[in-house]
């Protein structure tokens, strides 16, 4: 595997197979899955992007960021999701960012228990996002964030720190620390996709640790941000596999600001999991969801 060194402002080498950098102009497309690293701020970061054969360049393609979880990694993420899969059906680009290590383990800085990190993640997903769509052509209206565990207190961080650029956003196990609450200032009514266990172990349900607000908590300030009903609607989802403990509500704050909702897929029973079962599948949930708002709200 070749790596190229390119002065462009900060320095910039590929991790695939070739030598071409991701910023360096090219006429051919290149398809599949591309590893990339890069030196920003002083730190060595990657990241992969993958790009389906659906792609045309003369079609504005949505993009979206899946950011893995604590002490995990992008390739693994890539791996359990299946996102690749429905991007080629669906036709958008995705981008896997890699966390930089913090006390020796990949992390997202997002308060809590990554206070001390020094690490400006927020910095690091706009400077993707302006790199990728210096390359591929770009639907800036339909850019999304998803993630899981510490991946979903990024996709919130970025929800009220870059809300004019996220079109909607998704956590899976994940919640928002008090400093991503306390601080959150998002200048749009933001569409909430929240997917979580009430076994969760890991990031508990009712926030008892104090790096970690409670999930009805996340879900009451959203939709109070997007001017949603304050009464949900409830509907309790086909028990599929009924041998697995687990059963499955949906929740959903309708009627905000531009046709915005906050959505919960309440998992009784469900633990710490990217879920991927007969009675809730998350990747296809993240995606329905996403795929129904840009920027302005739910798409016509």
């Amino acid at each position: 595997m070749k790596k190229l060194l390119i002065l462009f402002s900060i320095f910039v080498f590929t991790c695939s197979n070739d030598t071409e950098s991701l910023l360096a102009p090219s006429n051919a497309v290149e398809y599949g899955i591309k590893e990339y690293g890069i030196l920003f701020q002083g730190l060595d970061r990657d990241y992969i992007v993958y790009v389906p054969e659906s792609y045309q360049p003369e079609t504005p393609s949505p993009l979206l960021f899946v950011y893995h979880g604590f002490g995990g990694n992008n390739e693994s993420i890539m791996n359990y999701t299946g996102f690749n899969e429905i991007a080629d059906q669906e036709n958008f680009i995705i981008v896997y960012p890699q966390g930089s290590n913090f006390l020796g383990t990949p992390h997202w800085n997002v308060g809590g228990w990554t206070v001390g990190s020094t690490t400006d993640d927020v910095a690091f997903t706009n400077f993707l996002i302006n790199t990728v769509s210096e390359n591929y052509s770009i639907n800036s209206d339909r850019i999304y964030a998803t993630g899981m565990s510490n991946g979903g207190f990024m996709s919130f961080l970025l929800a009220c720190q870059m809300s004019d650029q996220f079109a909607a956003v998704a956590s899976v196990t994940g919640s928002m620390t008090p400093e991503t609450l306390n601080e959150c200032s998002p200048v749009r009514a933001v569409p909430i996709l929240q997917i979580h266990g009430t076994n969760d172990v890991v990031v508990l349900y009712n926030g008892i640790q104090p790096w970690n607000t409670p999930i009805d908590n996340v879900l009451n300030y959203w939709a109070d941000h997007n001017n949603c009903n304050t009464s949900p609607q409830i509907i309790s989802l086909d028990d599929v596999d009924t041998n697995n403990d687990i059963t499955v509500d949906q929740i959903t704050y309708s009627d905000g600001t531009n046709g915005t909702v906050v959505k919960h897929y309440k998992v009784y029973g469900g633990e710490h999991f990217w879920f991927a079962n007969a009675d809730i599948k998350s990747s296809e949930l993240v995606w329905n969801f996403f795929s129904t708002y840009d920027l302005n709200g739910v798409i016509d």
